[in-house]
């Protein structure tokens, strides 16, 4: 028997242990085959290890999509988290791919994915205040967000969970720089509900003006002197 003589069924069965690659490109073998591929049915969850994962085209978005995951761990993770006034023209550069990447990506989960349930962020330097605002607005099913090492984000998304994450009964902010102990204690006594984790985020030197780290250490010098 041939594969494609198989039931619809027996296929998504199939497509479902293989892994995006795989699955693509299994599917650019007969028109069959690619019409399984684009099943929603085949897509609840979805994991990426970069930002050039998400231009392979080698997934599907769509209402069917439950779970996603964006964790990149690279040493090139410490290139996007360094403070943008500190970086050279080349790490710029590279940043602003990767920025285009995630964020792009994170406008059409929003405009396909309104059953979204679980998103994790980790390693995403780029991702900023406003994109997750659009999550949380767009994807009124979302109650699970972990953020990890996003050093972008700040009080202003958990304003807007206060505000718009009416579902969410789980909440990581690990290791995002930004975030203070003010923003989180309005978590803490607006959505009591929600099961708030946040390892050293606010323990750690939030990013500052360079005008402000110059004057800073023009004023040490002259206490020293003294």
């Amino acid at each position: 028997m041939h594969i494609t003589e198989l039931n619809r069924e027996c296929l998504l069965h199939l497509f479902s242990f293989l892994d995006k690659d795989s699955r693509k490109n299994l599917a650019q073998t007969c028109h069959s085959l690619q019409e399984v591929f684009l099943d929603p049915v085949l897509w609840p969850l979805l994991n990426f290890n970069s930002p050039t994962e998400l231009r392979k085209q080698n997934f599907l978005l769509g209402p069917a999509l439950k779970c996603l995951a964006i964790c990149w761990h690279s040493s090139r993770v410490k290139v996007c988290n360094i403070e943008d006034w500190m970086k050279n023209a080349f790490q710029k550069n590279i940043c602003s791919k990767h920025e285009n990447a995630v964020n792009d990506f994170l406008v059409q989960v929003c405009n396909r994915c309104p059953n979204l349930q679980s998103l994790t962020l980790s390693g995403c330097g780029h991702v900023t205040d406003d994109f997750l605002a659009l999550i949380l607005t767009n994807c009124k099913k979302l109650h699970t967000l972990k953020l990890e090492n996003c050093v972008r984000i700040t009080d202003r998304t958990l304003d807007t969970v206060t505000a718009h994450g009416c579902a969410l009964r789980t909440l990581h902010v690990d290791f995002c720089r930004n975030i203070s102990q003010e923003g989180l204690k309005k978590v803490k006594e607006k959505c009591s509900s929600i099961n708030l984790k946040a390892e050293r985020s606010a323990d750690m030197i939030p990013d500052s003006k360079p005008d402000v780290k110059f004057t800073s250490e023009r004023t040490l010098r002259k206490l020293l002197q003294y």
